[in-house]
């Protein structure tokens, strides 16, 4: 069943209109279960169990989904499970804290270096920006021509 409506002078079908669940736009021509991975909190494995309680196929593609599969699925991820703003707002808030109360990794994140206790001799180049320090360290430069 398709349902058609006025969006802005144009006649549309309900189909046509792109899936959205915690304000993300969901694609419409990959599989469900790597679709819903496009959420932020959303990994393949939570994915896998959202679709099983909907009783949706994980071989579907998000475009062929009816609208109560759809309102399924969206119902499930944003009544039970933080997403999105919700999640990036309680992990910076857990950071902060750590910070805020000068634990060994709240200052691990305030120096910005490694907080998982790597080492940090050679191979810290993501966390502490790709800076050399030493003269000698790094890629050597081209030989100069004779």
């Amino acid at each position: 069943m398709k349902l058609r409506f006025w969006l802005s002078g144009f006649v549309c079908n309900f189909s046509d209109i792109m899936m959205r669940i915690s304000g993300k736009t969901i694609p419409k021509d990959k599989r469900v279960v790597i679709a819903l991975t496009y959420i932020y909190g959303v990994g393949q494995s939570l994915s896998k169990k959202v679709l099983k309680e909907a009783g949706v196929s994980e071989s579907k593609r998000a475009s062929e989904l009816t609208d109560d599969e759809v309102k399924k699925v969206r119902e499930i991820i944003e009544k039970r499970h933080k997403t999105e703003g919700e999640l990036r707002r309680e992990r910076r808030d857990s950071v902060e804290r750590l910070k805020r109360i000068d634990c060994y990794r709240g200052v691990r994140h305030k120096r910005s270096l490694p907080v998982k206790g790597q080492n940090t001799r050679t191979n810290s180049r993501t966390v502490r920006g790709n800076v050399r320090r030493v003269a000698g360290s790094g890629k050597k430069g081209a030989p100069a021509p004779k």
